[in-house]
């Protein structure tokens, strides 16, 4: 089932930025912003813990405040990587996210690869299905997901964006998208030699890529064609 959009926000709606991990949310705060608090020209952080349940609960909890209630939602973090050639710190801008429930279209995603490749030049940025999983994915796993046509997996954005856009408040539709940096790919396993000097490339990505965040944001402002 893919969420329809339809409208921007309302000028003053800020932006929730989800993510899973303390060393995700490091990352984010060293690129600007700050965990839990609204920052520069309207985005909060949010640490949602790991995994499809934690990210529901988080991510439920944190729109229905009133601040909130209106937010642009975007999932980011770290993720693996299902296609062959991909490395540890190219980005992942979804199209679309699945889980088992079902799948969520994700908006302004041209918009928002162009504005991960200015603001990581130099990093590769893949655009395509990003799918959902309540555990780590390994081995002939990897291969069977992206035979479905997943390009990537990770444990909270599917889930994240499910939630979101039944959240939306007032009859109004959420625009939301998923971000993710590659820590691992078929050749850069986890349980490789190199994943440390992976792992650190993936930080440092994800601590550049904020404005282009910013970017997909205020693109939300401006009247559609």
């Amino acid at each position: 089932m893919a969420a329809d959009r339809a409208g921007p926000p309302g000028p003053q709606a800020p932006m929730l930025v989800a993510c899973a991990l303390r060393i995700e949310q490091a990352a984010l705060r060293s690129g600007g912003g700050r965990a839990a608090t609204r920052t520069g020209p309207g985005h909060t952080v949010l640490r949602t813990g790991m995994g499809p349940r934690a990210a529901e609960r988080a991510v439920g909890r944190a729109l229905s405040e009133p601040g909130l209630c209106l937010a642009p939602v975007l999932a980011t973090g770290f993720c693996a990587g299902l296609v062959p050639g991909m490395s540890p710190g190219d980005l992942v801008v979804a199209e679309e996210t699945r889980d088992p429930r079902g799948s969520v279209t994700c908006d302004g995603t041209v918009l928002l690869a162009e504005a991960l490749a200015r603001a990581a030049p130099g990093r590769t940025v893949h655009t395509g299905v990003l799918t959902g999983s309540d555990h780590v994915v390994r081995g002939q796993e990897r291969a069977r997901l992206r035979a479905t046509g997943a390009i990537a997996v990770d444990m909270e954005s599917a889930a994240t964006l499910w939630t979101a856009t039944r959240a939306a408040a007032h009859g109004r539709n959420r625009p939301v998208a998923a971000v993710r940096v590659i820590v691992d790919a078929p050749e850069h396993e986890l349980v490789r030699i190199g994943t440390f000097r992976g792992g650190i490339s993936a930080f440092r990505v994800l601590r550049a890529v904020l404005p282009a965040f910013a970017d997909w944001h205020r693109s939300l402002l401006l009247p559609r064609r």
